[in-house]
């Protein structure tokens, strides 16, 4: 596996406008920024790793690799203070939190941005094998699921069931927040297409210009109207979702 640190997202995965990378000894599964210059790694030999670009911008170090893992890790999460992660494995287990809390494997797990001590973890269901994903915005998580069908559900109000939309035809492999006041959900699929929604889970935004499965979705740090996806075509596309279709979606 490999990590590329562009300065400029948009010239991704260009070699050529790489700021800096290291190859590293196992797969890469999952990235995050821990610092300006930290990025927790998962890796598919059953190790987190912790890499830093250096001052110069010249090198990526190494700080630590733990084998806490039995099997491929699938997802690090950071919490909202920064000195705390969680990691979720195939093994069925999540770290830091060592029991074996799940009876099938862990795909996914995602810190509450607003809660530093908190952060959701889930699981392949044993009832029908189907792989579902949370991610949590304050008081919302959502979820997906391998038919396409993408879930809402505010823990608010504990009364309310989830709300469920089929947005795509296929797995549903990603799902993203927006920072937006009233934010947007990105998600991306196996069936090629990146999809836009609200949170009443109406698409606002869909494009298809990828050729195979795409795995990856992010919203840009720098300009909310902009997110990235990156497929199986070695693709990395920039799409821009328009001001009037934000303020749209939260007028409605």
């Amino acid at each position: 596996g490999s990590i590329w640190v562009f300065k400029d997202p948009l010239k991704a995965p260009n070699e050529e406008f790489c700021t800096v990378g290291v190859q590293t000894e196992a797969g890469v599964v999952d990235t995050c920024w821990v610092s300006d210059r930290g990025i927790l790694v998962a890796s598919d030999s059953g190790a987190v790793e912790l890499w830093e670009v250096s001052e110069s911008e010249a090198l990526m170090m190494n700080k630590f690799c733990k084998y806490e893992h039995d099997d491929i890790v699938t997802k690090v999460s950071v919490l909202s203070g920064k000195t705390h992660a969680v990691s979720g494995s195939l093994d069925c287990r999540f770290v830091p939190l060592a029991s074996l809390s799940h009876s099938r494997s862990v795909t996914y797990v995602a810190s509450c941005p607003s809660n530093e001590s908190l952060f959701l973890s889930c699981g392949q269901v044993k009832k029908n094998a189907s792989n579902v994903e949370l991610i949590c915005l304050l008081l919302l998580f959502v979820a997906r699921t391998e038919d396409g069908i993408v879930g809402i559900k505010n823990l608010q109000n504990e009364t309310d069931s989830i709300q469920t939309s089929k947005v795509h035809t296929r797995a549903v492999s990603g799902l993203e927040f927006s920072s937006h006041s009233t934010p947007l959900l990105a998600s991306v699929s196996e069936d090629c297409t990146v999809a836009v929604v609200d949170m009443d889970l109406s698409k606002v935004f869909q494009d298809q210009s990828h050729k195979d499965f795409v795995r990856s979705v992010s919203w840009s740090p720098l300009n909310s109207a902009v997110i990235s996806t990156a497929g199986w075509d070695h693709q990395v596309l920039h799409h821009t979702i328009s001001k009037e279709t934000a303020l749209n979606a939260a007028e409605d």
